[in-house]
């Protein structure tokens, strides 16, 4: 009988990347979830299963209130509140599949 040995090392490999500016920071807080994104290593979030409620529950807030965040959108036209909402979905989405992988 052979023995089959196998030396792995694992490397972190980026599969989704997108740059969300940090002038939403005040519509991500008023949707609770500003730590969650910009700085997670504060509040102990480690993997991506734990940003699965975070984003749902600041993704509801703002699909159930969409005046409250409009006053974030900036003087220029620039619809901050669309630009977050459509980052989020996406992020989400990409979260739900990767858990589903592991």
């Amino acid at each position: 009988m052979s023995l089959d040995v196998y030396l792995v090392e694992m490397q972190e490999v980026d599969i989704f990347n997108q740059n969300i500016t940090h002038n939403l920071n005040d519509m991500a807080q008023e949707a609770g979830i500003y730590y969650e994104l910009w700085r997670p290593e504060e509040i102990g979030i480690m993997f991506a299963k734990d940003l699965i409620e975070p984003l749902e529950k600041g993704l509801a807030l703002m699909e159930s209130d969409p005046e409250r965040f409009k006053k974030f959108n900036a003087k220029n036209g620039w619809a901050y509140t669309r630009i977050l909402y459509r980052g989020l979905k996406i992020i989400l989405k990409l979260v739900k599949i990767i858990r589903k992988q592991r």
